[in-house]
């Protein structure tokens, strides 16, 4: 039992370490987004010239942080199919619930992050020209990374408590299998 303690509070530790890093990479994904300004050149002609495009790196960085915490997690626990049989009872309903919510926040967190990093990276390459009609320059929309961050906490809120169930559900199975029952004695006729 001290082991799986032991490797119960690593597991906790890890996943919410890489979590962490991950809403920091999204908080400063989103503080760094990238402006554009309309610029014109020699030859009169207009268009936006971006800034830096270190926002989508550090979406991508959360996007991988994000991606190896939930995987470390559904590595461990086997996710949750081909592992150890879960105990019935509560444990294991809430263990199931955690788990599908935690996929949940995850796809949409990783869809934020992604999608964020690549409409960053889009308007940081290229030059877009501008018509006489549209002065401004698109930019990727404020909030997209940190909706992006929200999900990754709940993502880790959900992955703890999915652990926390998981675990508990596991033990209990395991305790029911090593108790000895009594069996119908099977003693020869004479």
């Amino acid at each position: 039992m001290g082991d799986t303690g032991r490797s119960s509070i690593l597991v906790h530790i890890l996943v919410v370490a890489l979590c962490l890093a991950a809403f920091g990479f999204a908080v400063a994904a989103e503080r760094r987004r990238s402006t554009g300004s309309i610029v014109t050149d020699s030859s009169n002609t207009t268009f936006c010239v971006y800034d830096s495009d270190i926002a989508t790196g550090y979406g991508v960085g959360a996007f991988l942080f994000l991606l190896s915490g939930h995987s470390l997690l559904m590595g461990v626990t086997r996710c949750m199919c081909f592992g150890a049989p879960l105990a019935p009872g509560g444990s294991r309903a809430w263990s199931i619930i955690y788990f599908t919510s935690s996929w949940i926040t995850f796809a949409i967190a990783e869809a934020c992050l992604i999608a964020g990093a690549t409409k960053n990276a889009y308007h940081t390459k290229y030059r877009d020209m501008v018509y006489a009609g549209n002065w401004t320059c698109q930019t990727l929309r404020k909030g997209v990374f940190i909706a992006g961050a929200v999900f990754v906490v709940f993502t880790m809120i959900l992955d703890v408590y999915y652990y926390m169930y998981y675990a508990k559900a596991t033990n209990q199975a395991a305790k029911k299998n090593s108790k000895t029952t009594p069996s119908v004695g099977m003693t020869g006729y004479a």
